[in-house]
């Protein structure tokens, strides 16, 4: 058997780990995936030049996105596919997909159980789904028109937003049942919460404003509203939040309004409106926090704000109608 030297060795040892790493495909390339839902595809964006790729072919509709355990895949759901299709991004390809999710559009995934939360618009429910069995193991009942999920750090309750109800669902995960069904206003979409989760974050698009829930009571504590200067109450329709990784700013999508509101999560006040694309209502933050890729729903493109500046640097044409970025970074 052939010895290595020092240097080769080192670098034979380097290789294999690199090759046996789960994030050895996708690690850092910092590009920047979008689903857009009506030419149902994926783009993607390279993070450093932020010009476009190349485009995935995907199921239909694609919406809501996570990544995989091992970071090399992505999931997505497909809404009028009524599956979660399972893009390989060192292929640049679809290679799988797992069936019979009825209408999905936003999901978490828990991987210690291996479950998908999966929002069921046209059903009113959100799916419990058992990813390696492939199949729903439960259909829990909550408002009409479900879309936003979000899954405690615990892993014990998933909080659902039903558009048409004006309800926030509070769901044990282990009971498998609904603890609270709190009354928000008038269509909630998204959520955020700061890293402790003392509060959650909804937006609610038709009432222009975020409703602020105490998830130990589960109770309305406050609201934030906006109204960019020139824009009329009812051209304010926010869709889109995130909050930074230390719960100080968050950032929220103004919909019709075409802006981007900078809010200080403390004193709650907005503290900047950025003007984008139109119709933004997906905000994602790279893992660095310097950049904010927003998709317009109405323009086709997205918006990337540098948030050192608040300004918006650069704007990308991509598929129609974008819903959401996943950024491999």
């Amino acid at each position: 058997m052939r010895a290595f030297g020092p240097v080769a060795g080192m670098c034979a040892v380097a290789l294999i780990a690199l090759a046996c790493s789960p994030h050895a495909v996708a690690k850092g390339t910092g590009q920047v995936f979008i689903s857009s839902e009506k030419d149902n595809t994926i783009t993607v964006l390279d993070g450093k030049t932020d010009t476009v790729m190349r485009t995935i072919d995907t199921c239909e509709r694609p919406r809501g996105m996570e990544w995989n355990q091992e970071h090399t895949q992505i999931y997505v759901a497909c809404g009028d596919s009524d599956v979660i299709g399972i893009v390989d991004i060192a292929k640049f390809q679809t290679v799988d997909e797992l069936p019979y999710i009825r209408d999905p559009e936003a999901f978490q995934i828990d991987w210690q159980r291996n479950q998908l939360y999966v929002s069921n618009e046209e059903d009113a429910a959100l799916s419990i789904y058992d990813i390696k069995n492939r199949r729903v193991v439960t259909s829990i009942e909550v408002g009409e028109e479900p879309e936003g999920v979000m899954m405690s750090k615990d892993r014990s309750k998933v909080w659902v937003t039903s558009e048409a109800s004006n309800l926030v669902s509070v769901i044990d995960i282990d009971q498998e049942q609904v603890l609270a069904d709190i009354l928000v206003d008038a269509r909630p979409r998204r959520f955020a919460a700061p890293p402790d989760e003392h509060e959650i974050w909804v937006t609610c698009e038709l009432a222009g404003k975020v409703d602020i829930i105490d998830p130990k009571t589960d109770k309305v504590t406050g609201s934030i509203s906006f109204l960019p200067q020139g824009m009329r109450p009812e051209q304010v329709t926010p869709v889109g939040v995130v909050m930074t990784k230390d719960g100080k700013t968050a950032y929220v999508g103004l919909g019709r309004a075409n802006h981007v509101a900078v809010v200080d999560v403390a004193s709650r006040k907005v503290t900047k409106y950025i003007l984008v694309g139109n119709r933004p209502w997906g905000l994602t933050l790279t893992a660095d926090e310097k950049k904010l890729y927003v998709t317009n729903g109405l323009s086709d493109d997205v918006s990337i704000i540098d948030t050192q500046t608040l300004k918006t640097i650069k704007s990308v044409r991509v598929g129609q109608v974008p819903y959401i970025a996943l950024i491999d970074d």
